[in-house]
């Protein structure tokens, strides 16, 4: 891949990686921006090489990974201070109803909150597969693990954030004020 076909797909995918630092970073817009900055760097400067053996938005998130993971383990050797977190919530749709603005929001703020509370590699496998729509075997590639280990977290990861939404009421209609909670959030 030459420079110019590299910068154009780092481009196309900013978006996207972006979101994914953000997850590596624990919701940290400034930190994930650093990273991001690092990888980049890394990437056209040909420290970081792609190799063709994934697709490059494979490759590029494992990249992200791994830098995101080398600064927390530097930061915390140099004891530099914790990370803060940080809820990111997109605002709703102007053509949505006041009710149904409210409702999303907080939706999304209880699954933000929810997302925090799952273990890394399970809080991972989700957003790769739902955030970033990767298969199973590239988050597997991504994260460094085995398929079988990816399904496990996987699978584990849906049914812990199902236990905390519903915890949260957010399948319960009584606390919300809502009778159609299963069309925003699928229970499948």
């Amino acid at each position: 891949m030459n420079s110019s076909e590299l910068r154009a797909e780092l481009e196309r995918l900013h978006p996207e990686s972006y979101g994914w630092a953000l997850g590596c970073c624990f919701r940290n817009p400034g930190e994930a921006e650093s990273v991001l900055q690092t990888v980049y760097l890394k990437v056209l400067e040909g420290k970081a090489r792609f190799d063709g053996k994934a697709k490059f938005k494979t490759w590029l998130f494992s990249v992200i990974r791994n830098t995101a993971a080398d600064r927390r383990r530097r930061s915390i050797l140099q004891r530099m201070g914790l990370t803060r977190y940080e809820n990111y919530v997109p605002a709703g749709s102007s053509a949505d109803e006041p009710e149904q603005a409210v409702y999303r929001s907080e939706v999304q703020v209880r699954l933000v909150q929810a997302l925090d509370r799952l273990p890394e590699r399970q809080r991972q496998a989700l957003q790769l597969a739902f955030y970033h729509d990767l298969s199973l075997e590239e988050a597997a590639r991504v994260m460094n693990v085995s398929i079988g280990s990816a399904r496990t977290h996987y699978e584990r990861g849906k049914k812990r954030l199902r236990q905390l939404m519903t915890e949260s009421g957010v399948f319960d209609d009584s606390e919300s004020g809502r009778t159609k909670a299963q069309s925003v959030i699928p229970r499948s």
